[in-house]
């Protein structure tokens, strides 16, 4: 039988956390930040200040380490309205492309996929975002009007970013080599891989989890100015969202603008290596 550890108090955790090295010099204040984002999640901003022995390197600071989490906190905001408007625009675009090629309902044939396409595996996804959206006026609207019946236009509002990874995907390679042209001048090869990276990123995201120091699992491909030491870090899942991006000015002129305000504002505290950004990160960002 597998024992779990029993809780602890907020002020045995300052010890915890006293006892493996970390400076702490406002004990109420630590209490405080313990009490409002809990030591299990906090605790993963320390992983870059961990010794092999379980301790923390020296001049370790508690402080410090909050104002990571906030930096963390702020460019995950940041970053997931970056997100937003990829997804929608891929939303409009691949629903448009759809519609005019296989009708209204083209998205219910299984013959207007690819031969990897698993049919009966997403049409059970559409049927369980119909139902997690039920209340939804639009839904409600084409289950009462339409008899349950969605057009592409207003299936794909439901989609996930992963569901429009998955249906972009299992379509026939002539489709996809076609809106990989049209929109983004590029292969279908690198459109499957930068979805895969912004669809780990919105996840990521979208759970509020930690984007410092973290290790992604998929590499963007075809990023010429993207190096070893970055690849899986978080400035090789930035350059693929940009790549699919639908505006360069927009990007250039406020995502970049605010992402160097934001590393600005914290450079005495984080370390860009930790998050995979070069020094001439800002020149590689920019269109």
């Amino acid at each position: 039988m597998i024992v779990l550890k029993p809780p602890t108090t907020y002020e045995q955790q300052v010890e915890m956390l006293r006892v493996r090295g970390c400076l702490i010099e406002d004990t109420s204040f630590c209490i405080e930040v313990l009490s409002q984002i809990n030591y299990y999640r906090l605790s993963a901003y320390l992983l870059p200040f961990k010794k092999d022995d379980g301790n923390y390197l020296h001049r370790t600071n508690f402080k410090d380490i909050y104002q990571i989490y906030e930096f963390d906190r702020k460019l995950r905001n940041m970053l997931f309205s970056a997100v937003e408007e990829v997804e929608i625009h891929l939303r409009a675009k691949f629903a448009y492309y759809h519609a005019h090629k296989y009708g209204v309902t083209g998205y219910l044939d299984a013959a207007n996929y690819n031969e990897r396409h698993r049919h009966d595996v997403f049409m059970e996804k559409i049927e369980n975002e119909i139902k997690n959206n039920r209340k939804a006026l639009f839904v409600q609207h084409h289950i009462d009007s339409y008899d349950g019946v969605f057009p592409i236009w207003v299936i794909t509002e439901l989609f996930t970013f992963g569901m429009l990874s998955y249906f972009y995907g299992d379509m026939p390679l002539q489709d996809q080599k076609q809106l990989a042209k049209e929109i983004f001048c590029t292969t279908p090869k690198n459109i499957v891989s930068w979805l895969r990276c912004c669809t780990d990123l919105r996840n990521i995201c979208a759970h509020y989890g930690r984007l410092y120091f973290r290790i992604f699992s998929a590499v963007p491909a075809n990023i010429p100015c993207l190096g070893a030491k970055s690849e899986r870090r978080l400035f090789g899942v930035v350059l693929a969202l940009k790549a699919l991006y639908p505006n360069a000015d927009k990007w250039n002129t406020r995502i970049c603008v605010k992402l160097k305000k934001l590393i600005t504002s914290y450079h005495h505290i984080i370390k860009l290596s930790h998050i995979g950004f070069p020094t001439d990160w800002e020149g590689l960002l920019r269109n």
